[in-house]
């Protein structure tokens, strides 16, 4: 085997160590070592230049990226996420009939999308399923992305909540909490402005918690503006702090008059 492969399948499998020990500096560094040995493939994307060990190294370069996608996660960092996701990718659009499917394909790219709808990047969560292979959506990570997405959309929050339960792959876990507390927020902008105040057992419901604790630590952290007084819930000083818009109602009026003698005047 080349020497230079034998160096980096020894780092690899002393990375893949460390990740299951969640020795997360040891991981980083290892990983910065195979990214630079990798650079030194000219069977790489994006010049797939045929080499004897072509094949090797286009399986295991699949493998250190997809390993380094898993970090990012295991340490929330989506920016890591995105630039490793995106040196990957390749590897599943551009490889095919050179090596054979990856097994983790598919809970990457719906880990993709996860991270997309989290971001509230919709047009690029569609742009990405677009490209995706139509049997693809069979696959219950991709299936599971996209029908949180339909029911975001709708508005059906409790669906979104719910559905961390049953999550298809436990690297989802990191997204879905991101994704369930900013439904979370959502839920209570509209509440503060649809109520001067609610009981705490409605409030509870409403934010889909299971006890009075979660509730009040959620505001201790998130809405140290509200009150929580008498078994209610106060929304008057979030109200109060939020500047008054008043909608220029005279200044509109007078230019929709102005536009329809325009118009009538061209007619």
């Amino acid at each position: 085997m080349d020497p230079q492969l034998v160096e980096v399948t020894q780092i690899f499998a002393r990375l893949k160590a460390a990740l299951l020990r969640n020795d997360f500096g040891t991981c980083n560094n290892l990983l910065s070592q195979l990214k630079v040995l990798l650079t030194k493939y000219p069977s790489l994307p994006p010049t797939f230049q045929q080499t004897p060990t072509a094949v090797e190294e286009l399986q295991i370069a699949r493998d250190i990226y997809e390993h380094a996608v898993l970090l990012s996660v295991k340490t929330e960092d989506q920016d890591a996420f995105e630039r490793d996701f995106f040196q990957l990718k390749p590897f599943y659009t551009d490889t095919c009939g050179l090596i054979p499917p990856s097994p983790q394909e598919c809970p990457i790219l719906g880990l993709n999308l996860l991270r997309l709808l989290v971001q509230n990047r919709i047009a690029e969560f569609h742009t990405e399923l677009e490209l995706l292979p139509p049997n693809a959506l069979e696959n219950p990570c991709i299936k599971h992305a996209v029908e949180l997405e339909q029911s975001f959309m709708e508005g059906a929050y409790n669906r979104v909540l719910s559905a961390r339960k049953t999550v298809p792959h436990d690297t989802y876990v990191h997204f879905m909490d991101l994704l369930a507390k900013t439904v979370r927020d959502e839920i209570a902008g509209c509440s503060e402005k649809a109520y001067d105040s609610l009981s705490v057992a409605d409030a509870k419901k409403i934010l889909m918690f299971s006890s009075d604790q979660e509730l009040s630590t959620y505001i201790e952290e998130d809405h140290p503006e509200w009150e929580i007084k008498n078994g209610f819930v106060f929304f008057q000083k979030a109200k109060e702090s939020q500047p008054c818009k008043e909608i220029p109602s005279l200044q509109l009026i007078n230019q929709t008059l102005s536009y329809a003698r325009e118009l009538e005047r061209i007619v």
